[in-house]
């Protein structure tokens, strides 16, 4: 029965993508609709029995090259999936919608549902497959489809260019997982994933802790860790909005996925590979808020965010593992707890967030946020749903990310008493970089909320400016719901994370579940709620009373002046001039203006552009070396066709000559050991 559902899951896939090929027009979406349905739904069911004590193990032969392939599904696979079913149907749902502009666009638009339903087939398969050779199959077809998907607007030289970097650094990712699983199978003669904690049970601690490295940064450039970021800015803005929400709320966290799964595996020293994970994450969640604020292109500027959350994230790994190395269950179980529901709430509101950018997108035709303004009024569904998932993702109750967060400053805060001194270092880092991560993050929402929503309109908008009707709004309201439902009832997703960290802890989480840290986080979150509540009463009272009174309409900005225009608004840069300037040596900023000429001048603009300072070191400054060195051997391309007539007889003449001599030197030595 087991392998009944894979079969399935699979013939459902291939069914409909025969059948995309086939349905021209909105029967397309229809279907892809439908696969993801069927298929979130089996592998679902198989994800609710294992959290609920249910094993779910098969094999199949894979011929003479895979030999026996292991399918397991434990209780980490099984959270996983579920998270990436939610967005990854939401996401069909919403890019649906977004995409009918496009429908007469035949062939791409077959291409999109087809990687679409490929890349959701295959990131099942990295959460069940426990066979290297498999494994890498299943992230190769990842990677694929997920670069399909980025580069749907090929036209566009900057989309071909962010997908290239995303598959290139993709492939620097598979290189080190190839070695490290070659490092392991060529000892252990085996591809089944449980032969690695034998194999590292085994070795040097410093050879098990070179592995983990190896598998770390494999993972880590997935997952979008500072310094392996770089591809992560480029990628989400470029792609389609539903596809930029399922990057950044289910493929990147694949990356999170194999830390976790390599932690279960690999005997390391849990305090140094803890110590090691909360600098990565501590300098990840700062360095992403930072550049963060100084972005003007929305969905660039929420990438950063997934920058920032990921290194969240990583914090409460490298809690847990810390709380592991110093037997200390309640870090240990705050930091895997906080992490894995991090994981979660992370997918649904920055899920939220780009669905919410598409919409701006669809009704302004600009994601550029100081060219956005005034639109509460045009959108009004859409600025409620982004507020929502601005609060949340500023870790404010009563919504999700408060929850996840308060479990790891509950672990950090528990832990400074408990911890050795040699600790309390990084321990008191972590809590001023986690405390700076969420002030820096309500500072660029407010930013982006106000600049994007509030005051008058900075360009005149495509007409007309309206929402789009109830069927594209219903995935975003059911994600802000969850939203809410998470920061109001916390038990009952904490109770559900009980098997996920019992395997990487070994400790029943009674601690995480214990009833005092549960009702404190639900009456801050009721209380939160009832503040909420008691405004829109008043603000209901005082539309009843002031109803019989003759309202007086006037500009939303006019500051005083008579003839008040846009320009003396805010912008998205002056708004964080302060900050900015406190920030600078972290910073790049390209800043372009023209010059004030004549006694009358034309008007001017000043524009100003943020780069990434770290991209500009790790990145462009080895790539300008590489093009400098290669630049030597440009003489060999000289279009000289006797040239290169002469590379091909040299390289057949080299070819038959290298055998020979290593044959005759292998002879000689043998004849020399006769002797």
């Amino acid at each position: 029965m087991n392998l009944t559902y894979l079969i399935i899951i699979i013939g459902t896939v291939l069914i409909s993508s025969f059948l995309v090929t086939i349905v021209k027009g909105a029967g397309k979406g229809i279907i892809a609709v439908v696969c993801i349905m069927i298929n979130a739904a089996l592998s679902s069911l198989i994800a609710i029995g294992v959290l609920q004590g249910k094993d779910f193990e098969t094999h199949f032969l894979g011929g003479i090259v895979f030999g026996e392939v292991f399918i397991r599904v434990d209780a980490l696979s099984a959270w996983f999936i579920l998270v990436m079913n939610f967005t990854a149907l939401t996401g069909i749902l919403y890019g649906r919608t977004y995409m009918k502009p496009y429908e007469n666009r035949s062939a791409d638009m077959t291409l999109h549902y087809v990687s679409y339903l490929t890349n959701h087939v295959a990131m099942i398969g990295i959460y069940c497959i426990q066979h290297m050779l498999a494994f890498l199959c299943a992230w190769e077809i990842m990677a694929l489809t997920s670069f399909m998907l980025i580069i749907f607007e090929h036209g566009k030289m900057s989309t071909l260019k962010a997908g290239i970097n995303y598959l290139i650094q993709s492939h620097v990712s598979i290189s080190f997982l190839t070695l490290a699983f070659v490092w392991v199978s060529w000892h252990t003669s085996s591809y089944d994933f449980n032969t690695i904690a034998g194999y590292t049970s085994g070795i040097h601690p410093a050879l098990s802790l070179l592995l983990f490295i190896f598998f770390f940064i494999a993972f880590a450039i997935k997952a979008g860790f500072v310094p392996f970021h770089t591809w992560l800015p480029y990628a989400h803005p470029a792609a389609p909005s539903h596809i930029s929400g399922v990057m950044s709320g289910v493929i990147i966290k694949l990356g999170i996925f194999g830390i976790l799964r390599m932690l279960l595996l690999i005997k390391v020293n849990f305090t140094l590979v803890g110590s090691i994970i909360l600098i990565i994450s501590t300098v990840s969640g700062v360095y992403g808020v930072i550049l963060a604020i100084i972005q003007h292109n929305l969905k660039k500027l929420l990438a950063y965010h997934s920058i920032e959350n990921i290194g969240i994230i990583g914090l409460g790994i490298g809690l847990g593992c810390l709380g592991l190395g110093a037997n200390n269950s309640y870090l240990s179980l705050v930091g895997f707890g906080g992490a894995l529901l991090h994981t979660l709430n992370h997918s649904l509101f920055k899920s939220l967030l780009f669905y919410s950018a598409g919409k701006i997108y669809q009704a302004t035709h600009t994601v550029d946020i100081e060219r956005l303004g005034g639109i509460i009024k045009k959108l009004p569904h859409t600025a409620f749903l982004f507020l929502i998932g601005s609060l949340a993702i500023c870790g404010l109750p009563p919504f999700n990310g408060f929850i996840s967060e308060f479990l790891l400053f509950s672990g950090l805060f528990d832990s400074l008493l408990t911890n050795p001194h040699s600790s309390s270092i990084i321990l008191v880092s972590v809590i001023f970089g986690l405390s700076l991560i969420g002030g820096l993050a309500l500072l660029c929402f407010t930013k982006a909320f106000g600049i994007i929503f509030l005051g008058t309109a900075r360009q005149k908008y495509p007409e007309p400016l309206e929402e789009n009707g109830p069927l594209q709004l219903f995935p975003l309201y059911l994600v802000a719901f969850f939203i809410l439902f998470i920061g109001l009832a916390p038990q009952l997703f904490i109770l559900l994370l009980r098997r996920p960290v019992l395997a990487l802890t070994g400790i029943q989480n009674e601690t995480v579940s214990s009833k005092s840290l549960i009702e404190t986080m639900q009456i801050v979150g009721l209380c939160t709620l009832s503040f909420f509540g008691l405004s829109g009463l008043l603000f209901w009272l005082r539309q009843r009373l002031m109803a019989g009174r003759k309202n007086t309409i006037s500009a939303t900005w006019n500051c005083g002046y008579t003839a008040p225009t846009s320009r003396i608004q805010y912008t998205a840069n002056s708004f964080v001039r302060s900050s900015r300037k406190l920030i600078r040596p972290l910073l790049m900023m390209n800043k372009s203006e023209g010059e004030i000429s004549a006694v009358f001048p034309s008007p001017i603009h000043s524009y100003t552009h943020p780069y990434d300072k770290m991209e500009a070191i790790l990145i462009d400054q080895p790539l300008k070396f590489l093009k400098r060195f290669m630049g030597r051997f440009d003489f060999l391309q000289n279009g000289s066709e006797q040239s290169y007539i002469l590379y091909g007889v040299s390289f057949i003449i080299i070819a038959i000559i290298i055998p020979v001599i290593v044959d005759a030197v292998a002879y000689l030595l043998n004849l020399f050991n006769q002797v």
